[in-house]
């Protein structure tokens, strides 16, 4: 393959994914999609075409594939009851939901939840992790195809505050990031069956990012984020690519945009991929584009930043240069997602604010206040949003 080609990246979607949202941040892996129809003007309970309650709590994003949405909660005392639900997105009926016991640790910090991680789906199958270390692989209908404990195999893989990074499929192969101080790993697992294809040692330091999937032609390659950089591997055999060894946060995942890699690293550095065993290119580093708790969003030729106190940074995505700034209301932890050129960003309290990112400084076009603690990063598809809190799922837009 000719690696010189990998300008060509795009994230892990296909044809196939253009109306979906299959993964955390969606098909694009940066928070950006392509829908066109997404409501903007949010008025009141006008907007809301419906909501529904939640067995459990939970900090997972929704996704949704066709005419479903998937959701995790957790519940019970410990939050050992591990719930997967399945929900039409015409009018929030409930489909189906399968429930499982928790075989590994539920401690977690009060701010989050076992039912953190967000599901993956290759639109065939639904594969769900918790903080527990449990993964759990459905087929659509909800027939379970595996279940698998990895905290029964290795023991010590988990942190007191809570596992939260996402799943990812590439290649066929489940990329399960538990990463920790203690037994640190990454395991790609074959989505048939659950069994290791392969399983990487990782630094042992607690983290919370989530995998990125890149695709140049017909081949798929994810890159791993951690307290000592990035790491792109092949999902089907764990060899690494190429590494980035200049440090990166835990908590903040990197986001892709054609071709480039935007790693928050020293603020934020944008990486252009290199041949295989060379350290990628990197194109610039901005310490004024510094993430808080939400990963970089891309629109456009912009790339934004928001920190955890609600300051809204635009930067020029071709030379990280800051270009403007804008107060929200927060604090936030969930991470602002795009249509067009609407960001829609909302806070820990529930209040939805819609930018218009493409005014010279940007502005608040709409809001709307669901007036309930949100952590949860919105998803996108079908000309709607779909956000989530502890105890509710609502869907805005057409019924």
């Amino acid at each position: 393959m000719n690696f010189n080609l990998m300008g060509l990246f795009l994230a892990g979607c296909t044809l196939a994914q253009a109306g979906d949202w299959r993964q955390f941040r969606g098909p694009f892996g940066n928070g950006f999609s392509d829908e066109t129809s997404v409501p903007v003007a949010l008025d009141g309970d006008k907007s809301i075409a419906w909501k529904i309650n939640l067995p459990g709590e939970g900090v997972s994003s929704p996704i949704i594939v066709g005419d479903r949405v998937f959701v995790t909660c957790s519940g019970g005392l410990k939050q050992q009851r591990l719930y997967v639900l399945c929900f039409s997105t015409k009018d929030g009926s409930i489909l189906w939901e399968r429930q499982f016991w928790a075989t590994g640790r539920t401690m977690c910090h009060d701010k989050t939840s076992v039912a953190a991680p967000t599901p993956a789906s290759d639109g065939k199958q639904v594969v769900a992790m918790f903080s527990s270390s449990d993964i759990v692989c459905l087929e659509l209908d909800g027939n379970l195809l595996w279940f698998r404990g990895l905290g029964r195999d290795y023991p010590n893989a988990s942190n007191s505050l809570g596992m939260t990074s996402s799943l990812l499929i590439a290649g066929g192969v489940v990329i399960a990031q538990v990463e920790n101080d203690s037994e640190s790993f990454t395991a790609g697992l074959d989505l048939k069956t659950g069994v290791n294809q392969w399983k990487l040692e990782r630094p042992k330091h607690a983290n919370w990012t989530s995998p990125v999937v890149l695709k140049v032609g017909d081949q798929e390659f994810v890159s791993l984020q951690s307290a000592k950089g990035v790491t792109t591997i092949d999902p089907v055999t764990g060899k690494a690519i190429w590494e980035y060894t200049d440090g990166a946060s835990p908590t903040p995942s990197s986001a892709l945009n054609n071709g480039v890699l935007y790693v928050p690293s020293h603020g934020l550095t944008a990486l252009q991929p290199g041949a295989p065993g060379e350290a990628p290119r990197q194109l610039w580093r901005s310490s004024q584009l510094r993430p808080g708790t939400a990963s970089p969003t891309i629109v456009g030729g912009k790339v934004f930043i928001l920190n955890d106190g609600g300051v809204l940074t635009c930067g020029e995505i071709s030379s990280g240069n800051r270009l403007w700034q804008l107060r929200l209301q927060g604090p936030f932890s969930a991470t602002p997602v795009a249509a067009g050129k609407y960001l829609y960003c909302v806070n820990e309290k529930g209040l939805v604010q819609v930018v218009d990112v493409s005014k010279p400084e940007g502005e608040i076009v709409s809001q709307f206040d669901f007036a309930e603690k949100i952590l949860s990063t919105p998803s996108i598809a079908g000309g709607a949003i779909y956000f989530r809190s502890d105890t509710r799922l609502w869907k805005i837009g057409k019924s």
